[in-house]
């Protein structure tokens, strides 16, 4: 690979022109600045990123704290799975790369001093969290660390930290108003997680919107899920065993809503003869799984594009205010 003193030579320009070039270019003439890079394309030039990293102060890095002990099923989940492929999709647009910062036990007694240790030992840009839980001190103490920090769907706010997330109650009371709207009063939910954020939130919107309808919501067609399959499926049970089991469930997130479908089937009955189903993620598999699942669709990309833009916001010094994505009823055939 050429270096840096080949492409000044190649070029007739100093060492330190070239090194502007690559870290401050705007200090350098338009017409220089082409015909370096030119340059160095044609002679196969790379700038050596440390020494950048040294030069700017800058390692155009940015650390992704996800839930990452191989024991907890954050990783396969389909929907984490797509912002995960939206967001370093958006990074890479303004240069950024993703770093994944890994602690086996997010909750442990030092994970809070790995993380910050982490982010100063490589020099990170950024932060962007996805977490279990905004009451996670870990979390809590990346979101006051000295580097912007955007979360996704965890409420955390800071002197450089901000969120992004969708409209979770409201999709929710999508979902209800949909359930009525087909005739529906025995009307359950699974729930996510209560710990977390978009659980609490898509419960309260659904709850409100069967209130407005003027539909109360007995306890026992309340029953908290986990976001996957298995949960969904093993709250469909417990409803269906009920003595008067509901006509019409709105699962919290599409995997619950899946796993719900297939304890319908289970127990002899069909979908939606018998019992409606409504999802929340709007993940691929939806429109695939016999019959289509009826869900309420969240921005995926804008998940991506809205934390990107929210970083280098930060990193340019401007304020940013946490962003909420709206979200769609997507109506298939499971109501």
């Amino acid at each position: 690979m050429a270096t840096i003193r080949e492409l000044a030579r190649h070029c007739g320009v100093s060492v330190a022109t070239v090194s502007r070039v690559f870290n401050t270019p705007e200090v350098v003439s338009p017409e220089t600045r082409q015909r370096i890079l030119d340059s160095a394309r044609e002679i196969g030039y790379q700038p050596n990123e440390s020494a950048r990293t040294l030069a700017t102060k800058k390692s155009h890095l940015v650390g992704l704290v996800w839930d990452t002990d191989h024991r907890r099923p954050g990783w396969r989940h389909p929907f984490l799975q797509e912002i995960l492929v939206a967001l370093k999709t958006a990074l890479s647009g303004h240069e950024l790369h993703l770093l994944m910062l890994a602690a086996a036990d997010s909750s442990g007694p030092d994970a809070r001093q790995r993380y910050l240790h982490a982010v100063h030992r490589h020099n990170l840009d950024g932060l962007v969290i996805i977490d279990n839980g905004d009451r996670d001190p870990a979390v809590l103490a990346l979101a006051d660390a000295d580097v912007p920090c955007v979360a996704l769907d965890l409420r955390v706010v800071g002197a450089m930290s901000t969120y992004v997330t969708s409209d979770n109650a409201g999709g929710a009371a999508l979902a209800a108003r949909h359930l009525v709207e087909r005739g529906h009063r025995r009307i359950a939910t699974i729930t996510g997680p209560q710990r977390t954020w978009p659980g609490a939130e898509r419960l309260t919107g659904f709850r409100a919107a069967l209130a407005g309808a003027g539909l109360e919501l007995p306890g026992a067609y309340v029953v908290e899920g986990d976001f996957y399959l298995d949960g969904g499926h093993a709250a469909m049970r417990r409803l269906l065993a009920l003595a008067e089991p509901p006509t019409a469930v709105f699962a919290a997130g599409d995997e619950m809503a899946i796993g719900a479908m297939r304890a319908v089937t289970e127990a002899g009955l069909r979908v939606p003869e018998d019992v409606a189903v409504v999802g929340f993620d709007d993940i691929d598999v939806a429109a695939l799984v016999p019959p289509g699942l009826t869900t309420i669709a969240q921005d995926k990309a804008g998940f991506g594009t809205a934390a990107a833009a929210a970083l280098v916001a930060m990193l340019r010094g401007q304020p940013c205010e946490p962003t909420a994505l709206p979200t769609t009823l997507v109506v298939r055939g499971s109501t």
